[in-house]
């Protein structure tokens, strides 16, 4: 593509956003707050990945691919009045700057894609007092269901959502979420999945409450991909000051079984996870523990060509969740911040998980292992131009003592550079 095209597409992507937003804000009345609070961001993504598979019996050697990322990320205000109005959009161009369909399949574009693709995800939202209704597409950062953060693109679901703060350091949520569109897809997925079963709509209600100074949080929370499964979960996260020292810990249990006419079958899941850190100057040293007990494993939502991010668990990482049936986990990780030896910005990172006792039933295994390390280095720019440009090296290695047409020993490099611009 060229530099001339490339930049339509992106003033194109602008223009139909900002059109949209002025004419609704025209149109509102009491709009002042509407385009007063009005925040407009463009991230630019640059994002290489470059895997190597491992083994003589691997259909492809290599997925190699290089992007370059746009994400126009629009948020208005709300319309004056005991109703206040506003709405949200996401515009996302991507464009290849890398790669051939023999080194395909990083989830960076997706599959057969031309070399550029886009999408603008808009979303209508009404508050009242502290309580927000928002309808439309959004990403969702919820213990029982996240977007997947691993590649440029952002992943977005369809749907309502329903968070209040009505009562002082208590957060409500409620939603209905009827589709995805996955981090290497540009379409709405109405096919939400888990077990290779297939419903139509994910519901969810929760809470979380903070205590203690703000240092303590218990969450509950109550899932259900209808007629597939029904998820509950109780989550501790505490963080004490100790000396020179501040602990901290992020501890919770997952309760799972089918749901309605059980699509996927008879499932029974409980999943312990917890998080524990100590950190020491500029040293923040990590232990994680896991434990996937029962029939299934963890359950979470997914599509019909990828699933959605981890993030909910203690030993979720680059690669997996270790999140297999009967699977146990653990977990040791480092981290160092340079800022007091004078490089504020830079911080490097290195963890090392394995699990074992993993049953994969399509290959009859019942003692499985699995092992991954992770080598993060990050540099933020501090000031002048390119202040808080971002420069991250993610270099990891993944091992299995099994194989089946969906996992792989593979050694694994990335390289994302992001460049965050406050346009209002």
């Amino acid at each position: 593509m060229t530099l001339n095209l490339m930049g339509e597409k992106l003033a194109g992507c602008i223009t139909l956003m900002l059109g949209t937003l002025l004419s609704l804000q025209s149109s509102a009345a009491g709009a002042e707050g509407f385009s007063d609070d009005t925040k407009i961001d463009l991230t630019l993504k640059n994002f290489y990945q470059n895997r190597n598979f491992l083994g003589n019996n691997v259909a492809q050697g290599q997925a190699v691919e290089w992007v370059q990322f746009f994400t126009l990320d629009v948020r208005s205000g709300y319309t004056s009045g005991p109703l206040g109005f506003g709405v949200d959009m996401i515009g996302q161009l991507g464009i290849k700057l890398d790669g051939s369909p023999g080194t395909s399949g990083t989830q960076l574009l997706p599959p057969g894609s031309p070399d550029d693709v886009s999408r603008i995800d808009p979303a209508v939202k009404i508050k009242y007092s502290k309580t927000v209704l928002k309808v439309g597409d959004t990403v969702m950062n919820l213990p029982i269901l996240r977007s997947d953060p691993g590649r440029a693109k952002l992943q977005t679901y369809e749907g309502a959502t329903l968070t209040s703060q009505e009562i002082e350091n208590l957060t409500l949520y409620a939603g209905q979420i009827r589709a995805t569109s996955l981090r290497n897809s540009i379409d709405m997925d109405s096919n939400l999945t888990y077990g290779g079963a297939i419903s139509d709509r994910f519901n969810y209600v929760g809470g979380e409450y903070h205590f203690n100074q703000n240092r303590t949080m218990i969450g509950l929370w109550n899932a259900q991909l209808k007629d597939i499964y029904q998820q509950q979960f109780i989550n501790l996260t505490h963080t004490q000051p100790l000396g020179d020292w501040v602990l901290g810990s992020n501890v919770g249990v997952f309760f799972g079984k089918d749901d309605g006419s059980a699509r996927a079958g008879d499932l029974d899941n409980k999943t312990i996870t917890g998080l524990f850190s100590a950190k020491y100057g500029m040293h923040t040293f990590y232990v994680g523990l896991q434990k996937v007990g029962g029939n299934s494993s963890w359950m979470r939502v997914g599509a019909t060509d990828g699933t959605s991010g981890g993030g909910s668990l203690a030993n979720d990482n680059l690669n997996s969740s270790f999140d297999r049936e009967d699977e146990r986990s653990w977990q040791l990780r480092y981290d160092l911040d340079f800022a007091q030896m004078g490089v504020p910005g830079l911080t490097v990172s290195n963890r090392y998980i394995r699990g074992d006792n993993v049953r994969v039933r399509d290959s009859g295994i019942g003692n499985g292992t699995e092992s991954e390390r992770e080598l993060f280095i990050s540099y933020t720019v501090q000031s002048g131009s390119f202040k808080n440009l971002n420069v991250v090296w993610k270099n990891s290695t993944a091992r299995h003592s099994w194989r089946t047409s969906s996992t792989s020993d593979f050694d694994d490099n990335r390289l994302f550079i992001s460049y965050p611009i406050s346009l209002l």
